[in-house]
Protein backbone atom coordinates (compact mmCIF):
# COMPACT_ATOMS: atom_id res chain seq x y z
CA UNK A 1 0.00 0.00 0.00
CA UNK A 2 2.37 2.48 0.39
CA UNK A 3 3.96 1.98 -2.70
CA UNK A 4 0.88 2.72 -4.57
CA UNK A 5 0.80 5.91 -2.06
CA UNK A 6 3.82 6.92 -3.03
CA UNK A 7 3.43 6.02 -6.71
CA UNK A 8 0.08 7.75 -7.11
CA UNK A 9 1.57 11.34 -5.40
CA UNK A 10 4.38 10.57 -8.03
CA UNK A 11 2.18 10.57 -11.13
CA UNK A 12 0.13 13.65 -9.69
CA UNK A 13 3.20 16.05 -9.20
CA UNK A 14 4.56 14.27 -12.05
CA UNK A 15 1.58 15.53 -14.34
CA UNK A 16 1.99 19.31 -13.01
CA UNK A 17 6.16 18.88 -13.76
CA UNK A 18 5.28 18.02 -17.06
CA UNK A 19 2.92 20.91 -17.26
CA UNK A 20 5.35 23.32 -16.45
CA UNK A 21 8.15 22.08 -18.34
CA UNK A 22 5.68 22.32 -21.22
CA UNK A 23 6.49 25.95 -21.10
CA UNK A 24 10.38 25.27 -21.02
CA UNK A 25 9.89 23.24 -23.74
CA UNK A 26 8.13 25.89 -26.32
CA UNK A 27 10.22 28.44 -25.48
CA UNK A 28 12.87 26.68 -26.66
CA UNK A 29 11.56 25.34 -29.45
CA UNK A 30 10.61 28.82 -31.01
CA UNK A 31 13.61 30.75 -29.51
CA UNK A 32 16.55 28.03 -29.03
CA UNK A 33 16.66 29.44 -25.88
CA UNK A 34 16.22 28.15 -22.05
CA UNK A 35 14.12 30.40 -19.63
CA UNK A 36 15.39 30.45 -16.41
CA UNK A 37 12.91 32.68 -15.12
CA UNK A 38 10.35 29.91 -15.41
CA UNK A 39 10.10 28.99 -11.51
CA UNK A 40 9.26 32.46 -11.14
CA UNK A 41 6.38 32.58 -13.65
CA UNK A 42 5.43 29.12 -11.44
CA UNK A 43 5.62 31.66 -8.24
CA UNK A 44 3.54 34.25 -9.46
CA UNK A 45 0.66 32.25 -10.61
CA UNK A 46 -0.48 31.19 -7.15
CA UNK A 47 0.50 34.99 -4.99
CA UNK A 48 -1.84 36.60 -7.92
CA UNK A 49 -4.55 33.90 -7.41
CA UNK A 50 -4.05 33.83 -3.40
CA UNK A 51 -4.50 37.66 -3.52
CA UNK A 52 -7.85 38.00 -6.02
CA UNK A 53 -9.74 35.28 -3.43
CA UNK A 54 -8.41 37.10 -0.13
CA UNK A 55 -8.48 40.72 -0.79
CA UNK A 56 -11.67 40.64 -3.59
CA UNK A 57 -13.43 38.05 -2.02
CA UNK A 58 -13.77 36.45 -5.68
CA UNK A 59 -14.58 32.47 -6.12
CA UNK A 60 -11.94 30.42 -7.04
CA UNK A 61 -12.86 29.75 -10.78
CA UNK A 62 -12.85 33.44 -11.23
CA UNK A 63 -9.23 33.97 -9.05
CA UNK A 64 -8.49 31.09 -11.48
CA UNK A 65 -9.27 32.67 -15.19
CA UNK A 66 -7.78 36.22 -13.58
CA UNK A 67 -4.26 34.89 -13.00
CA UNK A 68 -4.38 33.80 -16.61
CA UNK A 69 -5.15 36.95 -17.69
CA UNK A 70 -2.40 38.52 -15.77
CA UNK A 71 0.25 35.97 -16.83
CA UNK A 72 -0.85 35.78 -20.23
CA UNK A 73 0.42 40.10 -19.72
CA UNK A 74 3.40 38.85 -17.60
CA UNK A 75 4.03 36.36 -20.56
CA UNK A 76 3.47 39.29 -23.52
CA UNK A 77 5.43 42.11 -21.37
CA UNK A 78 8.49 40.30 -20.71
CA UNK A 79 8.43 39.47 -24.43
CA UNK A 80 7.89 42.55 -25.58
CA UNK A 81 10.59 44.58 -22.98
CA UNK A 82 13.09 41.71 -23.05
CA UNK A 83 13.23 39.32 -25.39
CA UNK A 84 12.21 41.31 -28.40
CA UNK A 85 15.35 43.37 -28.01
CA UNK A 86 17.42 40.56 -28.50
CA UNK A 87 16.17 38.49 -31.36
CA UNK A 88 19.34 38.91 -32.62
CA UNK A 89 21.36 38.58 -30.15
CA UNK A 90 23.54 35.08 -29.50
CA UNK A 91 21.76 32.79 -27.80
CA UNK A 92 23.56 32.73 -24.07
CA UNK A 93 22.26 36.69 -24.16
CA UNK A 94 19.05 35.74 -24.21
CA UNK A 95 19.56 33.22 -21.38
CA UNK A 96 21.53 35.48 -19.28
CA UNK A 97 18.25 37.54 -19.86
CA UNK A 98 15.93 35.28 -18.32
CA UNK A 99 18.69 34.46 -15.54
CA UNK A 100 18.61 38.20 -14.91
CA UNK A 101 14.80 38.33 -14.96
CA UNK A 102 14.03 35.36 -12.34
CA UNK A 103 16.45 37.69 -10.01
CA UNK A 104 14.24 40.72 -10.32
CA UNK A 105 10.64 38.95 -10.50
CA UNK A 106 12.26 36.96 -6.88
CA UNK A 107 12.90 39.94 -5.29
CA UNK A 108 9.80 41.58 -6.66
CA UNK A 109 8.03 38.60 -4.73
CA UNK A 110 10.07 39.14 -1.56
CA UNK A 111 9.37 42.42 -1.54
CA UNK A 112 5.42 42.26 -1.78
CA UNK A 113 4.58 39.52 -0.30
CA UNK A 114 7.57 38.64 2.25
CA UNK A 115 8.36 35.31 2.97
CA UNK A 116 6.06 33.58 4.89
CA UNK A 117 3.66 30.49 3.67
CA UNK A 118 0.87 31.50 2.75
CA UNK A 119 -2.61 28.86 2.36
CA UNK A 120 -5.15 28.80 -0.54
CA UNK A 121 -8.81 29.28 1.58
CA UNK A 122 -10.65 25.47 0.91
CA UNK A 123 -11.11 25.37 -2.67
CA UNK A 124 -11.43 21.20 -3.30
CA UNK A 125 -13.39 18.83 -0.97
CA UNK A 126 -11.64 18.32 2.88
CA UNK A 127 -12.46 14.99 3.12
CA UNK A 128 -10.02 12.16 1.98
CA UNK A 129 -10.90 9.52 -0.26
CA UNK A 130 -10.34 6.13 0.20
CA UNK A 131 -9.50 4.25 -3.25
CA UNK A 132 -8.81 0.18 -2.33
CA UNK A 133 -7.28 1.32 1.10
CA UNK A 134 -5.27 4.27 -0.62
CA UNK A 135 -6.25 7.09 0.65
CA UNK A 136 -6.09 9.75 -1.90
CA UNK A 137 -6.40 13.81 -0.58
CA UNK A 138 -9.15 15.45 -3.36
CA UNK A 139 -6.59 18.15 -4.01
CA UNK A 140 -4.40 15.81 -5.73
CA UNK A 141 -7.49 14.54 -7.76
CA UNK A 142 -8.39 17.33 -8.72
CA UNK A 143 -5.02 19.00 -9.87
CA UNK A 144 -4.58 15.73 -11.58
CA UNK A 145 -7.67 16.00 -13.62
CA UNK A 146 -7.19 19.34 -14.36
CA UNK A 147 -3.30 18.92 -15.47
CA UNK A 148 -4.74 15.77 -17.92
CA UNK A 149 -7.75 18.19 -19.27
CA UNK A 150 -5.07 21.00 -20.25
CA UNK A 151 -2.75 18.58 -21.98
CA UNK A 152 -5.18 17.49 -23.97
CA UNK A 153 -6.27 21.29 -24.82
CA UNK A 154 -2.92 22.07 -25.50
CA UNK A 155 -2.29 19.14 -27.56
CA UNK A 156 -5.33 19.94 -29.80
CA UNK A 157 -4.50 23.22 -29.61
CA UNK A 158 -0.84 22.77 -31.15
CA UNK A 159 -2.56 19.74 -33.65
CA UNK A 160 -5.07 21.57 -34.98
CA UNK A 161 -5.54 25.71 -34.40
CA UNK A 162 -3.65 28.02 -36.89
CA UNK A 163 -1.58 29.47 -34.36
CA UNK A 164 -0.64 26.44 -33.03
CA UNK A 165 0.37 25.17 -36.43
CA UNK A 166 1.97 28.38 -36.86
CA UNK A 167 4.22 27.90 -33.92
CA UNK A 168 5.29 24.77 -34.78
CA UNK A 169 6.09 25.94 -38.57
CA UNK A 170 8.83 28.53 -36.66
CA UNK A 171 9.76 25.97 -34.04
CA UNK A 172 10.87 23.79 -36.91
CA UNK A 173 11.93 26.32 -39.83
CA UNK A 174 12.13 29.90 -38.64
CA UNK A 175 13.37 31.19 -42.44
CA UNK A 176 10.82 29.03 -44.23
CA UNK A 177 7.97 29.98 -42.08
CA UNK A 178 9.13 34.09 -43.21
CA UNK A 179 9.16 32.83 -46.56
CA UNK A 180 5.43 31.87 -46.08
CA UNK A 181 4.57 35.06 -45.00
CA UNK A 182 4.43 34.03 -40.94
CA UNK A 183 4.86 36.37 -38.35
CA UNK A 184 7.42 35.38 -36.44
CA UNK A 185 7.66 38.31 -33.69
CA UNK A 186 3.78 37.33 -32.85
CA UNK A 187 4.44 33.61 -32.98
CA UNK A 188 7.23 34.32 -30.34
CA UNK A 189 4.85 36.46 -28.21
CA UNK A 190 1.79 34.07 -27.94
CA UNK A 191 4.80 31.25 -27.04
CA UNK A 192 5.96 33.33 -24.37
CA UNK A 193 2.15 33.89 -23.24
CA UNK A 194 1.14 30.28 -23.60
CA UNK A 195 4.54 29.61 -21.53
CA UNK A 196 3.63 32.13 -18.72
CA UNK A 197 0.28 30.75 -18.57
CA UNK A 198 0.97 27.38 -18.18
CA UNK A 199 3.58 28.09 -14.89
CA UNK A 200 1.08 29.85 -13.35
CA UNK A 201 -1.03 27.14 -13.57
CA UNK A 202 0.85 24.58 -12.37
CA UNK A 203 2.32 26.82 -9.37
CA UNK A 204 -1.88 27.39 -8.99
CA UNK A 205 -2.05 23.48 -8.26
CA UNK A 206 1.30 23.11 -6.21
CA UNK A 207 0.17 26.11 -3.63
CA UNK A 208 -3.07 24.39 -3.70
CA UNK A 209 -1.13 20.98 -2.49
CA UNK A 210 1.83 22.36 -0.77
CA UNK A 211 0.84 26.18 0.46
CA UNK A 212 2.71 28.87 -1.58
CA UNK A 213 5.92 30.41 -0.36
CA UNK A 214 9.02 31.96 -2.38
CA UNK A 215 10.88 28.69 -2.33
CA UNK A 216 8.36 27.39 -4.93
CA UNK A 217 10.50 28.68 -7.46
CA UNK A 218 12.97 25.89 -7.28
CA UNK A 219 10.77 24.27 -9.18
CA UNK A 220 12.47 25.77 -12.39
CA UNK A 221 15.25 23.57 -11.36
CA UNK A 222 13.40 20.77 -10.27
CA UNK A 223 11.72 20.51 -13.99
CA UNK A 224 15.17 21.44 -15.83
CA UNK A 225 15.30 17.44 -15.50
CA UNK A 226 12.25 17.22 -16.79
CA UNK A 227 13.17 19.27 -19.95
CA UNK A 228 16.63 17.30 -20.38
CA UNK A 229 15.22 13.89 -20.11
CA UNK A 230 12.54 14.18 -22.41
CA UNK A 231 14.11 16.24 -24.53
CA UNK A 232 14.09 20.04 -25.18
CA UNK A 233 12.05 20.81 -27.76
CA UNK A 234 9.66 17.48 -27.38
CA UNK A 235 6.43 18.55 -25.95
CA UNK A 236 5.41 14.66 -25.39
CA UNK A 237 8.97 14.11 -24.08
CA UNK A 238 8.12 16.51 -21.50
CA UNK A 239 5.07 15.12 -20.45
CA UNK A 240 6.48 11.88 -20.26
CA UNK A 241 9.62 12.38 -18.14
CA UNK A 242 7.19 14.80 -16.05
CA UNK A 243 5.65 11.72 -14.36
CA UNK A 244 8.95 9.46 -14.66
CA UNK A 245 10.51 12.43 -12.31
CA UNK A 246 7.64 13.19 -10.57
CA UNK A 247 7.10 9.09 -9.73
CA UNK A 248 10.63 8.35 -8.85
CA UNK A 249 11.28 11.55 -6.94
CA UNK A 250 8.08 10.17 -4.96
CA UNK A 251 9.47 6.83 -4.43
CA UNK A 252 13.20 7.79 -3.30
CA UNK A 253 11.43 10.27 -0.89
CA UNK A 254 9.51 7.23 0.59
CA UNK A 255 11.77 4.58 0.31
CA UNK A 256 15.81 5.86 0.06
CA UNK A 257 15.51 9.10 2.22
CA UNK A 258 15.13 7.45 5.66
CA UNK A 259 18.07 5.34 5.22
CA UNK A 260 20.62 8.51 4.28
CA UNK A 261 18.43 11.01 6.59
CA UNK A 262 17.04 12.87 3.89
CA UNK A 263 17.94 14.88 0.82
CA UNK A 264 18.01 12.15 -1.59
CA UNK A 265 14.36 13.07 -3.28
CA UNK A 266 16.11 16.42 -5.02
CA UNK A 267 19.22 15.04 -6.20
CA UNK A 268 17.52 11.60 -7.70
CA UNK A 269 16.15 12.98 -10.79
CA UNK A 270 19.05 14.77 -11.78
CA UNK A 271 21.72 11.27 -11.35
CA UNK A 272 18.09 9.44 -13.40
CA UNK A 273 18.51 12.10 -16.44
CA UNK A 274 22.74 11.89 -16.08
CA UNK A 275 22.34 8.01 -16.39
CA UNK A 276 19.81 8.44 -19.22
CA UNK A 277 21.81 10.95 -21.06
CA UNK A 278 24.98 8.83 -21.80
CA UNK A 279 23.09 6.31 -23.52
CA UNK A 280 20.29 8.86 -25.40
CA UNK A 281 21.82 12.21 -25.54
CA UNK A 282 19.40 13.99 -26.98
CA UNK A 283 16.56 12.81 -23.94
CA UNK A 284 13.74 10.28 -24.53
CA UNK A 285 12.16 11.96 -27.35
CA UNK A 286 14.73 14.90 -28.11
CA UNK A 287 15.18 14.99 -32.13
CA UNK A 288 18.91 14.90 -33.57
CA UNK A 289 20.32 17.02 -34.98
CA UNK A 290 22.46 16.67 -38.43
CA UNK A 291 26.18 18.03 -38.43
CA UNK A 292 28.15 18.39 -41.62
CA UNK A 293 31.97 18.28 -40.99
Amino acid sequence: MFFLQMLINGIVVGSIYGLVALGFVLIYRASGALNLANGEFVLFGPYICLVLMTALNVPFLVAFIGTLIISAILGLVVERLVIRQLQNAPTISVIMATLGLSSLLAGAVHIIWGHTTRTFPPVFPQTPLNLGGIIVTPVYLWSFIIVMILLIIFSLFFKFSKIGLAMRAVADDRQAALSMGMSVKFVLAVTWIIAAMVAGIGGILLGNINGVNPTMSAIGLTVLPVVILGGLDSVIGAIVGGFLIGIIQNLAGGYLDPLVGGGLKDVVPFIVVLLILMLKPHGLFGSRGIERV
